[in-house]
């Protein structure tokens, strides 16, 4: 089973079922459900259409599992044709009511609870430190009444960040699973994007509530030996043991985006980093140094920016390094000087009429058109979606899609992403890349090759970025360069390998004018970056 690793830089919070998934109690609970209705149906008078066979564990799986007690009971006894009055909320077990056996239901679970007690499983229990160590907050979601009562019996009630259960979901009116509204109350809780949030789920109601509310990965818990249950719903992973999941190691390098000290205090420490070497510059674009706009054709690179960019061009390579097609950039940016990546980096064009265009991505083409045109027809009724067609991707952008919206649009997307597509996510955008090993990372390595051929030169790089994209150049230029962060309110306080940040575009502008500055006022820095210009030219 391959390892599916979970990175607190794209991951920011992982939400937990409980029953089946942290503890063992999904047993208890279907014991629980096969005592009260194999009770019910055996003093049930025989009537034409219905059906009063014993209760099953397929009946289990199939129509109360990950539910909340009420829906457990209807859905259940509409399949074997039988009907029975609502009742309320108050009534006690025993009552002909679907809230009577609800209220049973939870009696003979308190029952099964004290004769069996709970076990905890304890590779759960371990995942859970693990995120916990690396700053990743985690949620428990159940549709249990009992929730909290199990996890202190169990000993782990102070474990989660944050908790969702039957009693704030009635509270709340929220519905059940595969409804997503208690995975979206748990995410808004711990104040994480929906598209940047993990569900670990053994139920298929629950994996159907991952998928419909837009969430990053749904990883299905299979203890029972059939996978395929999860995976035909949607799981994206099916694991039989969460000891195959893990947290990334930070390695010392990815910190807090809240920790990061600002650049503009702190030049004293990053003009000596730049002196000994030969600089090379690279930048995203949108957020980095162009604002954000609500749509990709309105975003404008500031003029004194601009010229900035040339200047720095005249003393030393620069990049840009977008999520833009490539032609797109260059466009924006308009000045002749620079290298341009597009479509995160594959393809490259350099001043000297060098081109790159990845070979492998290519054959995912097809793949691209046909998504676009299937996304075109079914997300013409939604408003402010925005379709973004690149030679090598397509991003689906919903800055402009009502909130209701959103989860609708991003399951859209999942829905018609096949396997040689990839599917990312940035910023209010979902967007799709030929499933190669292909990153700005990559890209920024590729570019770096051809710069210094021989690898004599030792290029010093400074990379600014504002988005999870970029957190791949930002990593290769972690231990030997100078990452700048462009901060973003809409990614919370994530992970970043970046050892400075700046406020805005407009703050990255100034720190880069400084920059100029600084070349122009050191003799040796203007020809030693035409040589390393030059030896990108040929």
């Amino acid at each position: 089973m391959a390892a599916t690793v979970l990175d607190p830089a794209r991951h920011h919070a992982v939400l937990f079922d409980m029953d089946g998934v942290i503890t063992d109690t999904a047993s208890v609970h279907a014991a629980a459900w096969a005592r009260l209705f194999d009770e019910y149906l055996a003093h049930l008078p025989p009537r034409a259409g219905e059906d009063h066979r014993p209760f099953s564990r397929e009946d289990y799986t199939r129509h109360v599992d990950g539910k909340p007690r009420m829906a457990g009971v209807v859905d259940f006894l509409a399949s074997r044709g039988i009907t029975l009055p609502l009742g309320r909320p108050g009534d006690q077990h025993g009552q002909a009511t679907a809230h009577g056996l609800a209220a049973l239901k939870d009696h003979y679970f308190g029952q099964e609870l004290d004769s069996a007690g709970v076990r905890v499983f304890d590779d759960a229990v371990a995942l859970v430190r693990a995120l916990r160590q690396a700053h990743v907050p985690t949620a428990v979601v159940s549709a249990s009444r009992n929730c909290a009562q199990v996890l202190r019996r169990a000993g782990i009630g102070d474990l989660f960040d944050a908790r969702v259960d039957g009693v704030l979901a009635e509270a709340r009116g929220l519905a059940g699973k595969p409804d997503p509204a208690t995975f979206l109350e748990a995410a808004r809780l711990l104040d994480v994007d929906p598209a940047f949030a993990v569900v670990v789920e053994d139920s298929e109601a629950g994996v159907r509530a991952a998928r419909t509310g837009g969430f990053a990965l749904a990883i299905g818990v299979d203890r029972t030996g059939e996978p395929q249950r999860l995976r035909q719903v949607g799981a994206d992973v099916v694991v039989d043991t969460l000891r195959a999941v893990s947290a990334a190691e930070p390695r010392g390098g990815p910190r807090p985006l809240s920790t990061v000290p600002g650049a503009g205090v702190h030049w004293d420490e990053i003009a000596p980093r730049l002196l000994p070497g030969r600089p090379v510059l690279a930048f995203d674009f949108d957020g980095t140094l162009a604002p954000i706009a609500e749509t990709p054709a309105e975003a404008i690179l500031p003029a004194s920016t601009r010229e900035v960019l040339a200047a720095l061009s005249r003393r030393c390579p620069v990049a840009v390094l977008s999520g833009r097609d490539l032609d797109d950039v260059r466009r924006h940016v308009g000045l002749d000087r620079l290298w341009y990546a597009g479509s995160h980096g594959f393809e490259i064009a350099g001043p000297g009429g060098e081109h790159f265009a990845h070979a492998s991505a290519r054959t995912a083409l097809p793949a691209l058109d046909e998504a676009e045109a299937r996304l075109a027809s079914r997300l013409s009724d939604v408003a402010g979606v925005v379709l973004e067609r690149k030679r090598f991707a397509l991003a689906v952008h919903y800055r402009q899609v009502p909130d209701f919206a959103v989860a609708h649009v991003l399951d859209e997307v999942r829905a018609v992403t096949p396997s040689s597509i990839t599917l990312t996510h940035g910023r209010l955008v979902a967007e799709l890349l030929p499933a190669v090993a292909w990153d700005k990372g990559r890209a920024l390595r590729w570019l770096l090759e051809r710069l210094d051929p021989t690898g004599m030169a030792r290029p010093v790089v400074l990379y600014a970025g504002d988005d999870l994209t970029d957190e791949d150049a930002l990593r290769v230029v972690a231990a030997t360069g100078v990452g700048i962060v462009v901060r973003s309110t809409e990614h919370g306080d994530r992970d970043t390998w970046a050892h400075y940040a700046v406020d805005d575009p407009g703050s990255l502008g100034v720190l880069l004018t400084r920059v100029a500055s600084l070349m122009h006022t050191t003799g040796g820095d203007h020809d030693r970056g035409t040589r390393l210009h030059d030896r990108g030219r040929h």
